[in-house]
């Protein structure tokens, strides 16, 4: 059985470039044609992440709502050496965010 679908333009170049087109069929109720309506889904434009200071065993970062702090330290050492490590990146991360807030400030 063949049945005549109504697509529009715009979704039929997006099939031919072999894209997926996600949406839904229906039977119009004034004209009886199958009508195949895309959803018109939009990427999420997210702002990115300002660095503020890249510290030797990670990063601080702003994003829009939080501050953010990664740090990554070596296996290799012992658990107190990790753990000093650690230290010392809390306060270079500490001090790069009041640095980074004296200058927004002036």
């Amino acid at each position: 059985m063949k049945k005549l679908i109504l697509i529009d333009e715009e979704v039929l170049v997006r099939l031919m470039e072999g894209k997926h087109v996600e949406g839904s069929l229906f039977r119009d109720k004034w004209t009886g044609i199958i009508t195949f309506n895309a959803y018109k889904r939009l990427q999420k434009k997210r702002a990115k992440d300002v660095l503020i200071k890249k510290t030797p065993w990670g990063w601080v970062k702003a994003s829009v709502a939080r501050k953010k702090r990664f740090t990554s330290v070596p296996n290799d050492i012992t658990l107190e050496e990790q753990l000093e490590l650690m230290d010392q990146e809390n306060e270079l991360a500490k001090r790069a965010l009041i640095e980074s807030y004296i200058i927004e400030c002036v």
